[in-house]
């Protein structure tokens, strides 16, 4: 089986800690950069090639998710690159654009983030919800809807449900890569 697609583009490659995960189909394209423990699915497109994309320790970017950026132009000098911290959990087939994802954030499966937009530590973004541009989840809230809006603060399981799901994401991820070494 062939693994991910690392692409140099512009003159910047990828970057991803050996401690990392990235499944056979993964496309990495520039200027990305993966950390310890963090595990990009099956068949995800992250691509920094007109921006920067950072992916933190432990985070999961599960299943045909899209990560881009936004680019530098008049009036928004750096444009926006895509900033996701540690202990992320980012839902399948989720689109995350020019965004910041905060340590411990949740962007749910099929949900949309785009340009500007901010999900604090602790905060959700419910599956198939659109995070319209330079809107902020604030720590412990729950949005939903397209576009999104605040629902409801999250409950203490809530968010140790989701501390459980990066510690289960990390586990799964050495065993997807001892069983692609077995085979």
């Amino acid at each position: 089986m062939a693994g991910p697609h690392l692409l140099s583009f512009g003159g910047k490659s990828p970057s991803v800690d050996p401690s990392a995960f990235v499944a056979p189909g993964a496309q990495l394209i520039g200027d990305v950069a993966i950390g310890p423990d963090a595990s990009i699915w099956y068949n995800c497109v992250l691509r920094g090639d007109v921006n920067r994309i950072r992916v933190g320790a432990r985070t999961n970017i599960q299943d045909g998710s899209v990560i881009h950026v936004d680019s530098p132009k008049p009036g928004r000098q750096d444009g926006h690159p895509t900033n996701i911290g540690s202990d992320v959990l980012i839902g399948h087939l989720a689109m995350v654009h020019g965004c910041i994802l905060h340590d411990r954030a949740f962007v749910g499966l099929g949900s949309i983030v785009m340009d500007g937009c901010e999900i604090e530590g602790d905060a959700m973004l419910a599956a198939g919800a659109m995070l319209t541009p330079g809107k902020r989840i604030a720590s412990g809230q729950l949005w939903a809807g397209r576009p999104a809006k605040y629902v409801r603060d999250l409950s203490q399981e809530e968010l140790e449900a989701q501390r459980a799901g990066v510690a289960h994401y990390v586990q799964l991820a050495r065993a997807h890569a001892e069983a692609l070494r077995s085979a």
